[in-house]
């Protein structure tokens, strides 16, 4: 039998502040449990069966689809289950979900005026998963007793961690619950873990508005907008992050327990993240993804565990028009998909639409950044579907066989990145945009090279990205419960958002 926690049965909640607190209970004592043999363990201690703590849960159960739209959320996309059944889903990190979760299990509770049922599931915690950020306890073995470690313990298990529910591929067996949440507590953790690996910083620092780019120089400006909004005492951000979790807080406010573990790496990671933090979480992080979609799907799929309201991308572009100047924006309404990362998950007949909410937010944020409007600002930015390839010299083929297929598209420009963020935020039903910047036009003559580039980035960098800002500031106004609409919601969704 497995060395287990003591036994805490299910209880039946009608708020969601006392479902979330049992929530915390139940994972503090499966952390802990494991914490504690871990310790043992690796000072030694000889154990005689395998070590378990497993996940809780939130499970509701409901007669009718009819909901109490009687409420304010009543009107909402999300916050409710689509058919009479059985719910639920496991959940893990309940602390920094904690605001999160109160607000879905309070619309379940209000849409269906049923109780919610609290417990320990059957999943597994890895024993990875529970420890803490700056828990480095599994370095302290030799090789010999690190062998030993999935004889005694838990390890991940990529079979509990796919993303079924999310590509809407998942179905139920016999008598099993059905989802509640896009994403189970094993694939949670995996990603939290896979996001301090690439990105250097904490998921604790994540906001609810992320911007991806593939170029350092917006990054270098962005880090010149964090610094100064930290010099400025009546900043709406309180915080600014950088990679190695190296913490500036706002000029007049006192560091916090924890900043002094903040070290800037010898080397910055494979996708670094910049965070300017607002106390409510929405503020704003940058990412800069690099080059190609690869990248682009990775990122993005670890972020989408967070439940961002909002991202964007931000980049460089090849302008396909000859009536385009360089400096010129595209504002992507369509995409077509030659980056093939995500054809297995989300088949390629699966439109990828525009969302009026944010084509009107950047539109909007392009003519108050630039100054311009009306057939100004058609000169300058020009609305079209955007091509996003896998093959960065895709110029060089044969028989200009790419050329066609974009010209019959009626692409107006092409990256290797925007498709892949876009098509992810529709699988993952996170509000997507895309603002691109023409750099060069090689259809045309038009290449990248040195001294144009240059100038090119000093002219253009820093007022793309004020305009990827602003537009960032125009769907926060909008509030969440507008940006999550149904468009990205598919016949039989999950309850939580």
């Amino acid at each position: 039998m497995p060395i287990s926690p003591p036994f805490i049965a299910p209880t039946r909640h009608r708020d969601a502040d006392s479902a979330v607190a049992q929530i915390q209970h139940l994972y503090a004592q499966a952390t802990g449990h494991l914490k504690e043999h871990l310790q043992a363990f690796t000072q030694g201690e000889t154990l005689t069966d395998r070590v378990r703590a497993c996940y809780p849960f939130v499970r509701i159960q409901t007669d009718t689809v009819l909901r109490q739209d009687l409420h304010p959320g009543g009107h909402l996309s999300y916050g409710f289950v689509a058919q009479p059944g059985r719910f639920e889903t496991t959940l893990t990190r309940p602390d920094p979900y904690g605001p999160y979760l109160t607000k879905q299990l309070d619309l379940l509770l209000r849409n269906h005026g049923v109780e919610l049922e609290v417990g320990i599931s059957n999943q597994p915690m890895p024993v990875h998963f529970a420890l803490g950020e700056h828990d480095h306890i599994e370095g302290e073995m030799d090789t010999q007793r690190r062998m030993l470690l999935r004889d005694f313990f838990d390890l991940p298990d990529l079979s509990a961690m796919d993303d079924g529910i999310a590509n809407g591929t998942w179905r139920t067996r016999g008598n099993e619950s059905r989802p509640l949440s896009l994403f189970t507590a094993a694939r949670t953790d995996y990603s939290l873990q896979r996001l301090r690996h690439y990105t250097g910083t904490s998921p604790d620092h994540f906001q609810n508005f992320v911007l991806f780019t593939n170029y350092q120089f917006y990054i270098d400006e962005f880090i010149r907008l964090g610094q100064q909004a930290m010099a400025d005492p009546n900043s709406d951000f309180r915080a600014f992050v950088e990679p190695g979790n190296l913490v500036t807080r706002r000029q007049g406010l006192a560091a916090q327990a924890g900043d002094e573990r903040g070290k800037a790496p010898p080397r910055l990671p494979q996708m670094p993240a910049y965070h300017l933090m607002r106390s409510d979480r929405s503020g704003i992080t940058m990412v800069n993804i690099g080059v190609g979609p690869a990248n682009a799907k990775n990122i993005t799929d670890h972020i989408a565990v967070l439940r961002p309201h909002a991202w964007l991308m931000l980049g460089h572009c090849a302008g396909l028009r000859n009536s385009q100047q360089l400096g010129d924006y595209v504002l992507a309404h369509g995409y077509v998909r030659e980056d093939h990362v995500l054809d297995e998950e989300l088949p390629l007949w699966v439109p990828i639409p525009a969302l009026a909410e944010v084509q009107i937010a950047l539109e909007q944020a392009v003519s108050e950044i630039t100054g311009c409007s009306g057939v100004d600002l058609k000169r300058l930015m020009r609305t079209g579907t955007v091509a996003s390839t896998d093959n960065r010299n895709w110029e060089l083929l044969p028989d200009q066989g790419p050329q066609r297929r974009f010209s019959q598209s009626r692409a107006v420009a092409l990256d290797m990145e925007s498709a892949t963020i876009a098509t992810n935020g529709f699988r993952f039903r996170v509000p997507y945009g895309t603002l691109l910047c023409v750099s060069d036009k090689p259809l045309h003559g038009e290449i990248k090279l040195p001294g144009m580039a240059n100038h090119f980035y000093r002219e253009r960098v820093d007022q793309h990205l004020r305009i990827g800002m602003r537009a960032l500031d125009l769907l926060r106004a909008q509030g969440p419960e507008q940006l999550h609409s149904r468009k990205l919601r598919s016949f039989d969704e999950v309850a939580f958002q």
